[in-house]
């Protein structure tokens, strides 16, 4: 096993593990150079796993797809041929967030741990946790922030 630090972007959606602690997720490391002999050169695929509490945390309830992240942990070479290197991670951090994800008229942008939902034919703005639990509909964008406070106030973690 080899300590490594790696900058790579959420490549699959992050699942639960076994216990409350354990995550498992796919990381994509792209290469600073192109090898134009080998299409798949720039990118690199590694299989993680993380049993840190502060890790998990961060892995299933901030991060989205396609953020950039930051990992610390140690690598272990494939098993069989085909299959990419697993790392196990001990520590996390989101350097930059996706861009926003559009459907149409409709912008979902994350906030946090809070998912909001702009739709040019409306004025409210439904909000749900990350989780999918609703938090309730803000009358204006502007009053998202106390929508979400008071979420936290009546609904402690």
């Amino acid at each position: 096993m080899n300590p490594i630090t790696l900058d790579g972007y959420l490549d699959t959606a992050p699942e639960p593990g076994t216990h409350p602690a354990a995550a498992h997720f796919d990381l994509i490391r792209l290469h600073d150079h192109l090898d134009t002999t080998e299409p798949d050169s720039c990118a690199q695929v590694f299989a993680c796993t993380t049993e840190t509490p502060a890790a998990t945390q961060l892995i299933l309830h901030r991060a989205q797809l396609g953020d950039l992240l930051r990992i610390s942990g140690t690598v272990t070479k494939p098993g069989s041929p085909g299959t990419p290197p697993h790392l196990r991670i001990h520590t996390i951090d989101i350097l930059d967030t996706a861009p926003l994800t559009t459907l149409g008229a409709t912008v979902l942008e994350r906030y946090g741990t809070y998912v909001l939902v702009f739709d040019a034919d409306r004025d409210e703005v439904p909000v749900f946790t990350t989780t999918g639990r609703w938090v309730g509909e803000a009358a204006t964008p502007g009053t998202i922030g106390h929508l979400i406070r008071a979420f936290e106030n009546t609904n402690p973690l």
